[in-house]
């Protein structure tokens, strides 16, 4: 058979490729060297955040792709979980934060919290915590079952063709040869996620690329509690450049410094997000290097448990499961978009917002090649 586009990897961002193409009625096959997703897209929080994204394209790119995210789960059946988000604040420096994100535009439909009303979203935040900023826009899957569950509706509703188990040796469009045989296509998208060494990888040598490992648990807390959002802190205010770009977060960062200086040095910063049995997801770190080492020393894990358990009351909750995720990750920005070849598109999301901006980032991808 023929295609129109073929697109390599299965991650969020080429199964983001894949429905973008067949909106367009186009005829889509992709083409994955695993068995099934297996990568950053399954080992993360499931957390479609649009809040904090850095100002112009990604933040836009979120709210479009937080949109296309509510439109597939009820078409492929993929709860959402949990909707909107509560950064907790514990610091005056974080709240001054919060005041200049609601200034902005990005700030529309957001609002500041008292603890009291934080509570009413996340009800075992601590007495230290002196104010939140509340958005409505985030939603959260489980990524490990909704990757999977978006790739069969895609194939069963949508007619997208799927080689799995199959590696891409050389591309030529229209011919794509493969560890399998041949595949003819119009025009190739590629989304190597941080396998970026492969086929028309040469353009790539000079874009800085490199890898972020980061450290992932799920944690069972010890009496059943009910987060109706995900949870941020005052470290997600110093990271996520929609808050850490603007002006007043200087001073909390110089702050956070030097008040949890082994946490900043990590790359730590709190997320916690609620699965359906009652468990947290909660993350993350950052350690960056050509080929991060598989490893995941307990101390690593300590420090994201320290904020976890500074911003929310949890006694005797228990680590119950513990991962690593890797993905591309670059200084240059957090998009890598190239044509290597007139009908080939190469997309790395080189930041982990893969899930948050993927459909947004898709249909532009589509815009160019296509016209």
């Amino acid at each position: 058979m023929t295609y129109d586009i073929a697109i390599v990897g299965a991650g969020i961002l080429g199964l983001a490729h894949a429905k973008a193409a067949r909106d367009r009625g186009l005829r889509v096959v992709v083409i994955d060297r695993d068995a099934q997703a297996n990568g950053a897209s399954i080992r993360n929080f499931g957390f479609i955040t649009v809040s904090g994204q850095e100002a112009g394209e990604c933040w836009q790119f979120a709210r479009r792709s937080r949109d296309v995210w509510l439109e597939v789960a009820n078409a492929a059946e993929i709860p959402v979980l949990q909707r909107g988000l509560v950064v907790a604040a514990r610091r005056q420096a974080a709240e001054a934060v919060i005041d200049a994100f609601l200034a902005t535009d990005m700030g529309q439909d957001c609002r500041r919290l008292s603890l009291n009303e934080a509570r009413g979203f996340v009800p075992c935040l601590s007495d230290s915590v002196t104010a939140a900023l509340y958005s409505p826009h985030e939603l959260r899957v489980e990524s490990k079952t909704a990757i999977p569950q978006l790739a069969r509706w895609l194939a069963k509703a949508c007619g997208v063709d799927f080689r799995w188990n199959e590696q891409v040796l050389d591309i030529m469009p229209p011919s794509i040869r493969t560890d399998r045989g041949t595949i003819d296509a119009g025009a190739v998208i590629l989304c190597p996620g941080d396998n970026y060494h492969g086929p028309l990888s040469d353009n790539l040598a000079a874009r800085n690329l490199t890898r972020c490992k980061l450290h992932m648990l799920r944690v069972k807390p010890a009496r059943p509690v009910r987060l109706a959002t995900a949870l941020m802190s005052d470290l997600g205010l110093a990271r996520y450049l929609g808050y850490a770009d603007l002006p007043e977060a200087a001073d909390l960062k110089a702050l956070l410094d030097r008040e949890q200086p082994a946490l900043r040095q990590n790359g730590v910063h709190l997320i916690a997000v609620q699965s359906a049995d009652g468990s947290l997801v909660v993350g993350d770190s950052h350690h960056y290097g050509a080929t991060p080492d598989p490893f995941q020393p307990q101390w690593v894990d300590d420090l994201i448990l320290e904020e976890l358990a500074a911003v929310a009351r949890l006694p005797g909750a228990q680590v119950c499961e513990r991962w690593i995720g890797t993905y591309a990750s670059s200084p240059d920005g957090w998009l890598l978009r190239d044509a290597p070849l007139p009908s080939v598109r190469q997309v790395i999301v080189t930041a982990g917002c893969g899930a948050s901006t993927s459909f947004g980032i898709a249909e532009a991808t589509l815009a160019d090649l296509l016209g």
